[in-house]
């Protein structure tokens, strides 16, 4: 009987050591045939983890150029920075063309997740280059969706930066596309309408109605109706219209006390503005 016991102190006083053993790594066999731990597998970090290159947009596009063959284009953008520590293949591709527009989308792979390092908190310009399918000429290239470039009127082999009115905005002057473009140069929401328009060729001035409240059908409901009215006043300039003063009341007092020559043929019997509801 006591024979017995010892054997069964002696079986559980082994389990327990290859217990112990086994949290602290795993077994395997030594010079001399005898079991000996190593060390745990490293569990995946989460630095690890979040290392991982993913393709971003740039932060924005800077710069474009062609060169003499028309078709080879250079595009400068904005990345985080410096080096390839931070940002690594930079690339542009072209992803569609018709007889007005070619666009092109670039982009650049980064760490993503985690902290960024100290050294990409900075910004750095990137150059990625693609051969478009055709000669640039007239068109406008557009990168990104948001920013676009033309050769007209550029300085080879630097493409002209376009601004918020477009490529080529529609000459200053009393016609239907140059009063868009005066309603493009305001701070405005979108879909706001435009009334009557009342113009000499170097002074303008017009209404606009913008939608107040909720989102809803005209009149569908209390409130759907309701809108705010403003006008506006202009003068002629090289880059197109230019806001010059704003006003709901009648007549000419407010644009004369900002500009007095603005002419009064064009607003003395000017109606106050009603905001509708």
């Amino acid at each position: 009987m006591r024979r017995t016991g010892s054997l069964l102190i002696v079986v559980l006083l082994s389990a327990v050591g290859m217990l112990l053993l086994g949290a602290c790594g795993t077994l395997r066999a030594g010079a001399n045939g005898a079991a000996t731990a190593t060390e745990p597998p490293t569990e995946p970090t989460e630095s690890t983890e979040s290392g991982r290159w993913q393709t971003f947009a740039p932060i924005r596009v800077t710069a474009a150029r062609l060169a003499d063959d028309r078709r080879t284009l250079s595009v400068d953008a904005e990345v985080p920075g410096p080096g390839k520590t931070c940002t690594r293949d930079v690339k542009a591709v072209v992803t569609d063309t018709s007889d007005r527009t070619v666009w092109v989308q670039v982009t650049y792979s980064a760490l993503a997740g985690g902290s960024p390092r100290a050294d990409c908190r900075t910004t750095a310009t990137a150059t990625a280059k693609v051969r478009l399918p055709s000669p640039l000429g007239h068109r406008v290239l557009s990168v990104d969706n948001f920013t676009a470039f033309t050769a007209d009127g550029a300085d080879p082999p630097h493409l002209r930066l376009c601004g918020e009115l477009g490529c080529h905005p529609a000459p200053t002057g009393c016609t239907p596309a140059s009063y868009d473009q005066a309603v493009m140069a305001l701070d405005v929401p979108n879909h706001t309408s435009r009334g009557d328009e009342r113009c000499d060729g170097t002074w303008l001035v017009f209404d606009v109605s913008s939608r107040m409240g909720p989102a809803c059908p005209e009149g569908a409901g209390p409130g759907c109706g309701a809108s705010l009215g403003d006008r506006w006043f202009f003068r002629a300039e090289k880059s197109g219209w230019k806001p010059i003063a704003r006003s709901t009341k009648g007549g000419c007092a407010d644009v004369h006390g900002i500009e007095p020559d603005f002419p009064a043929a064009l607003c003395a019997d000017l109606p106050p503005l009603k905001r509708s509801k």
